[in-house]
């Protein structure tokens, strides 16, 4: 995004963080462009991003601590799980009775669960989990998983290759 197009939309909203009704940071065109560059490359300077994005160092560093302090981004290493010991990964489709949002919040919990989405379609939930193998990723479906209150049925998709793993969908 070019410096002109980010001040004249950043003219459009002067905070850079309002919360709207929902609860949910409304972002304005700066932040949404800091967190481009970011995704771009996690690494890069602030100074590099303030040029970028038309602010001084100092304001892209504030701009960039609220954004983590509001949860709206993360910013961390992104591994492949089979170079650092992880040796298996699933997909775990789980159909819940009653509540799903305590089965999610458990499986949340979990150390192995990296990721948790509750979803309208054949599953309540879908957790990908990983594993150092396959013991560890049957103990975590056998007795761990499925032993959770509300739990009815599990459905596991193993991944047999990892093909694309990205985290650039950038703004909108």
């Amino acid at each position: 995004m070019h410096s002109e197009d980010v001040a004249s939309r950043s003219t459009e909203h002067r905070d850079s963080a309002r919360e709207s009704r929902s609860g949910t940071p409304q972002l304005d065109a700066v932040s949404l462009a800091i967190i481009e560059q970011l995704q771009e490359d996690g690494r890069r300077p602030y100074a590099a991003i303030g040029k970028a994005v038309g602010l001084s160092e100092a304001a892209v560093r504030q701009r960039v601590q609220k954004l983590l302090d509001q949860g709206v981004m993360q910013i961390v290493a992104v591994t492949d799980p089979l170079t650092v010991g992880f040796r298996r990964q699933a997909m775990v489709g789980v159909h819940v009775e009653g509540d799903v949002e305590t089965v999610a919040d458990a499986l949340s919990a979990m150390s192995e669960v990296e990721y948790v989405v509750m979803t309208a379609g054949s599953f309540d939930v879908l957790a990908e989990i990983v594993c150092e193998d396959d013991d560890h990723l049957l103990d975590v479906i056998n007795r761990r998983i499925r032993a959770l209150p509300g739990v009815r049925s599990t459905e596991s998709f193993v991944y047999l290759k990892l093909k694309k793993q990205t985290y650039m969908w950038g703004t909108r």
